[in-house]
């Protein structure tokens, strides 16, 4: 799985938006600035989470973003897939559309569990758990594994 620019923009800024629920819509002026991302670039990303339902905007003067629901109640899946679509796919073809024959036939259900284990850990963490650094502990345990902060 490759995490795109677009995605790690989305989280950021709706993690942005999660830990300053007591400030009022916040510009996205003010989210690119905290968090290093491109204003123009941001700006398409904040109009496709409206579109998704993630997050409301507000014009004038006091306007701003702000997450449409409570943090606790947005996954990290939620983000991705609202300006990323599907979290897996295999050349562009969600998995259960593939087929396969002869030796490569294993594929389909390696391809399936990969999408299922990615699921699990991106729909069961909330910008909630990581705005407040409270990580789940399977996925804090998968973490633990020195290999897996290593390239092999």
């Amino acid at each position: 799985m490759r995490i795109s620019a677009r995605a790690d923009y989305a989280v950021r800024a709706a993690l942005q938006l999660a830990a300053c629920t007591d400030a009022g819509p916040l510009k996205a002026e003010a989210i690119a600035g905290a968090q290093e991302i491109p204003h123009k670039f941001l700006e398409g990303i904040l109009n496709d989470m409206r579109r998704g339902g993630l997050v409301l905007s507000q014009r004038g003067g006091n306007g701003g973003y702000r997450l449409a629901r409570p943090a606790s109640e947005i996954s990290i899946a939620d983000v991705i897939r609202t300006v990323d679509g599907p979290l897996v796919s295999v050349r562009g073809v969600r998995p259960p559309e593939l087929s396969y024959s002869g030796p490569a036939e294993s594929l389909l259900p390696l391809w399936i569990a990969v999408r299922a284990n990615v699921r699990q850990i991106l729909e069961g963490v909330s910008l909630a758990d990581v705005a407040s650094a409270g990580l789940p502990e399977n996925v804090i345990g998968l973490t633990k594994n020195p290999a897996a902060w290593t390239n092999p």
